[in-house]
């Protein structure tokens, strides 16, 4: 890889580790200038007669955006939502503008780090401790199922090979995240794209594979290897499901 796609990377991997309590900017003084758009979210130009490809997911997905499109260079044009795709919420308010009214090929999703997060009492965006009082998961694991089945409803109807993509791991002593409730969120999402006849990405058991070396200490980022890693696996699984390019 060549060092303007690192820099890139490592540009990226310190924007994922502020996108977690929310995906709108704030301005800066004028006397520091502007913030420089992040290239994750930059359009790109289709090249003719490739498959498109639409990720959807949250920082972590932000993470493994750039080195995926490489992968899959000269063989998928591969978009990706263009903010943070946050709790299930956001995907249900948002989900018919992000698949616009051009056709997609596979799209490759996921929500639930940010459903299953706790949240403060009467505040939004602010991540809380699971054990304080009046503290909350922002979507509830009923909810969670009820939205994802509304979710993919809507994307089968794009006519798109999907994959589902497991949520990665909570570490110990994450903020606002429980180790368990990775587990039990993913298991529900199982059951409804098992129900759906949806692909399964497991990227949850990909990356707990090198979860000590490659996830950072008590939080749900990645370093840059980390993102290159689920890169792979996800490349993997958007080429086993790609159409035949077209002349």
């Amino acid at each position: 890889m060549s060092r303007n796609c690192f820099a890139i990377s490592a540009a990226l991997l310190a924007f994922c580790l502020n996108a977690d309590s929310t995906f709108a900017q704030t301005k800066k003084p004028a006397s520091r200038g502007a913030k420089k758009p992040n290239p994750v979210y930059a359009p790109i130009k289709d090249k003719p007669g490739l498959p498109r490809v639409l990720l959807i997911g949250d920082s972590i997905s932000v993470g493994y955006t750039l080195p995926t499109r490489l992968r899959l260079k000269g063989k998928a044009n591969v978009h990706r939502i263009p903010v943070n795709g946050g709790p299930t919420t956001r995907g249900l308010e948002n989900l018919d503008a992000w698949l616009g009214d051009k056709q997609w090929d596979v799209i490759h999703f996921n929500w639930g780090l940010h459903d299953l997060k706790y949240m403060a009492a009467n505040k939004t965006g602010n991540l809380a401790n699971p054990n304080a009082a009046g503290s909350r998961q922002q979507v509830p694991p009923a909810d969670y199922e009820s939205n994802l089945r509304q979710l993919v409803k809507r994307l089968k109807q794009t006519d798109a090979k999907l994959i589902w993509c497991a949520t990665t791991p909570v570490p110990k002593g994450s903020q606002g995240r429980l180790v368990a409730d990775a587990i039990q969120y993913n298991a529900i999402a199982a059951k409804v794209m098992k129900e759906e006849g949806v692909a399964i990405n497991d990227l949850y058991a990909h990356a707990l594979k090198k979860q000590k070396a490659l996830q950072r200490t008590a939080n749900v980022h990645f370093s840059l290897q980390g993102s290159q890693y689920l890169a792979e696996k996800i490349a993997a699984e958007i080429t086993a499901k790609l159409p035949p390019a077209k002349p």
